[in-house]
């Protein structure tokens, strides 16, 4: 199988965005957003979905988090899509519940093409380092709408903010790689319809 590579360009009157991606890496990244909380998260994703991921981003923080934020998460969402190209031969579908300290998050996905984001992350401040705990949810709806997935992430136990949303992002990242992972056993798309 070739190697899955994809590089994303964005440039509005808000945001400035390059990212590259690898679904087929061993988790190196490079996240520059100057949100230091958001590049953590970043870094967490790539590493535990041993996805290869460049992200640089230029925004206007003066004003707040919000664009940068979900501006990425378009651009991610886009790059993911292009880097799978056909989607023949992978597994398509892609869960996980991931144990961090107190807290337990369950991420399931599905890359049908159907863009849809389940999200029950109860979060109790309105900010983790320099990041607004209300964009988590932006990010990762951003994400699968622009990649055309059906996200669910649930939040099964925990209390801590920086644990909850770190599990989560690590989480949609292990859920993520058996998506993408190949099964010998699926020769075209794994779809009744013939299509994703």
């Amino acid at each position: 199988m070739d190697i899955r590579n994809a590089a994303v360009s964005r440039v509005t009157g808000e945001t400035q965005i390059e990212i590259k991606i690898c679904l087929d890496g061993t988790g190196k990244c490079e996240a520059a957003t100057g949100i230091g909380f958001f590049d953590h998260m970043l870094n967490s994703f790539a590493r535990h979905g041993l996805f290869d991921l460049s992200v640089n981003v230029q925004g206007d923080l003066d004003v707040d988090s919000h664009h940068t934020i979900e501006d990425t998460g378009i651009v991610l969402g886009e790059a993911i899509r292009q880097a799978l190209g056909s989607k023949k031969g992978i597994k398509r579908f892609g869960s996980f519940i991931l144990p961090m300290d107190e807290t337990l998050v369950l991420a399931s996905l599905d890359l049908s093409g159907r863009p849809y984001l389940g999200f029950d992350l109860p979060l109790t401040v309105d900010r983790v380092g320099a990041m607004d705990t209300e964009m988590v949810r932006e990010f990762f709806y951003a994400v699968s709408y622009s990649c055309g997935m059906n996200l669910h992430i649930k939040l099964l136990d925990g209390q801590n903010n920086h644990h909850i949303i770190e599990a989560a992002f690590k989480a949609f990242a292990k859920a993520l790689d058996e998506a993408v992972s190949y099964d010998p056993r699926i020769q075209d798309v794994l779809s009744t319809k013939g299509a994703l």
